[in-house]
């Protein structure tokens, strides 16, 4: 069984599903390291700081969890970091799709690294990062979406 797994993604902003999957991550795993990375095709509502910060809030209360910046290959990181597995969730099949090619990849570049795919609660699979941010981009409500540490975060921006 993996003894540190690595949860890779924009978090932009941080949602109930990605709070979802850490909890659980964290009771299935020894070490979690939660990776907060830049995603270049995106543009970004909060900055890699700010999510940083926001996402060590969220995990505070989960002791085997901790939260970094990652720049370049996941894989790299997670060799970085001392992680024998990577972290995925999956909404749906386009996830699995998608997550499966990933997957693969970066077992072709890691071979010594597995991915472990855990599926989101199903009432959390409408959610991602993609809408919340754009619903706040348009002054929409996003608490059914996003943590409240999140919403308070974007109140202080001037968006609900």
């Amino acid at each position: 069984m993996a003894q540190h797994v690595l949860f890779p993604g924009s978090f932009d902003p941080p949602t109930l599903g990605h709070l979802d999957l850490v909890q659980r991550a964290a009771r299935l795993f020894p070490r979690v390291t939660v990776a907060v990375a830049t995603h270049s095709s995106k543009q970004p509502l909060f900055s890699v700081a700010e999510r940083v910060a926001l996402l060590g809030e969220l995990c505070r209360p989960l002791a085997n969890v901790s939260v970094a910046e990652v720049r370049g290959l996941t894989v790299a990181a997670a060799r970085e970091l001392g992680c024998d597995a990577l972290l995925r969730g999956l909404r749906g099949p386009g996830d699995f799709e998608y997550e499966g090619q990933m997957a693969r990849t970066n077992r072709a570049l890691a071979p010594a690294l597995d991915t472990v795919f855990l599926a989101s609660a199903a009432e959390l699979t409408h959610v991602s990062s993609t809408f919340a941010r754009q619903i706040a981009q348009l002054g929409g409500d996003v608490t059914p979406f996003v943590p409240r540490e999140v919403v308070a975060a974007l109140a202080r921006r001037g968006r609900p």
